[in-house]
């Protein structure tokens, strides 16, 4: 018998959470305000609606990031499993709510980073692990992104720390280039909640937005590890996020869009499985660990959290960018963002400390 898909929010990115329904399972309905043509399955208003009328096995949760814990719960409590987009939460009591749920109901959530379905992810995590790179120096994670106006207008809550006074977090750390975070902390073992000792933030916006666009956060784990992410939204040309191992035999770099794997004497192209077989696969036999538990993403959260607390990001000044583009093309492009980016990951270093020219009065 296969297994019974709804998913909630089918624009955008969820679009290929129903093609992925339909090829691992039984796509049975879908939960949406704006109802999208010719689906060929019943489309409800709400999950709430959908659960009401329809039994379900596994529930999608692709949709704003402020409905995801209030909407995984629904799920959770109609006896579903779920597949909830990132980031899975937008603070830490949203996280220790959620888990307790989890915990309650006996229900397993998966969390769409996709790059720990990498067999590229894990195979350099197995590296680190066996010290094939030697002693680690850091590990650090660069993200050179292109996004324009129309990127940040396509929904309300898009670039926003909060709304109507509900937090959203949706910054380039946070959100686009979240992978990458999550991804570094994984090489590292630090997935918990209680793997990351601290976490500095050093925020920056070129785009008239509340969230962050262009900025430097370093975790130090309690292993020790120093991990610098450095990302922007507002590059001169998009670029393959990279994560790359400083170690003292030599450094590897996973781009995990492409689940392409350097090391310092090989290139290699992996395989990746997805996040959904593998829900479906857990619920069978739950000796099939998930690729991206829910638990597994606490220390990611630990660095929401961190941004979520931290000052609102600063302005860089009119004398850093460049416009680009009219209407919703219009971006800005920080002078030399990449070249910074490079140099922070190099020395993990904040921007700040660099320093890059926009951080200085």
């Amino acid at each position: 018998m296969q297994t019974r898909i709804a998913v909630a929010g089918v624009h955008g990115h969820g679009a290929t959470h129903v093609t992925n329904a339909h090829r691992y399972g039984d796509l049975v309905a879908i939960a949406d305000p704006r109802p999208p043509d010719d689906v060929g399955v019943p489309v409800f208003a709400s999950l709430e609606e959908l659960l009401a009328a329809t039994e379900v096995d596994v529930v999608v949760i692709s949709t704003p990031i402020q409905t995801h814990v209030p909407l995984a719960e629904l799920a959770l409590r109609a006896g579903a499993d779920v597949l909830l987009e990132k980031p899975p939460t937008a603070s830490l009591a949203e996280f220790d709510h959620l888990s307790k749920v989890i915990e309650e109901t006996g229900r397993a959530c998966q969390v769409g980073f996709q790059a720990q379905a990498s067999a590229a992810t894990w195979q350099l995590a197995q590296l680190v692990t066996d010290g094939g790179l030697g002693e680690i120096r850091g590990i650090s994670a660069t993200g050179k992104w292109l996004r324009k106006a129309g990127y940040f207008d396509r929904a309300p809550w898009a670039g926003r720390r909060t709304l109507n006074g509900v937090a959203v977090v949706d910054g380039a750390v946070t959100n686009p280039l979240a992978h990458s975070t999550a991804a570094a902390l994984l090489l590292d073992g630090s997935t918990g909640v209680d793997d990351i000792a601290s976490v500095e933030t050093d925020l920056f916006r070129a785009n008239d937005i509340e969230s962050d666009d262009t900025s430097t956060v370093r975790i130090t784990t309690t292993r020790g590890t120093s991990i610098l992410i450095a990302v922007t939204l507002c590059a001169a040309e998009q670029a393959e996020p990279a994560v790359i191992v400083h170690g003292s035999r030599g450094r590897a770099v996973l781009n995990y869009t492409t689940d392409t794997l350097e090391l310092p004497d090989s290139r290699q192209v992996l395989a990746r499985g997805d996040l959904l077989q593998n829900l479906i696969a857990h619920r069978a036999d739950p000796a099939v660990p998930l690729y991206c538990s829910f638990a597994a993403t606490g220390g990611f959260t630990r660095v929401v959290e961190a941004i979520r607390l931290a000052d609102e990001p600063a302005v860089i000044a009119d004398a850093f960018v460049r416009w680009e583009g009219e209407g919703a093309d219009r971006h800005p492009i920080v002078h030399d963002v990449e070249h910074w980016i490079d140099r922070a990951a190099d020395e993990l270093a904040l921007f700040g400390e660099l320093p890059a020219p926009w951080t200085t009065p």
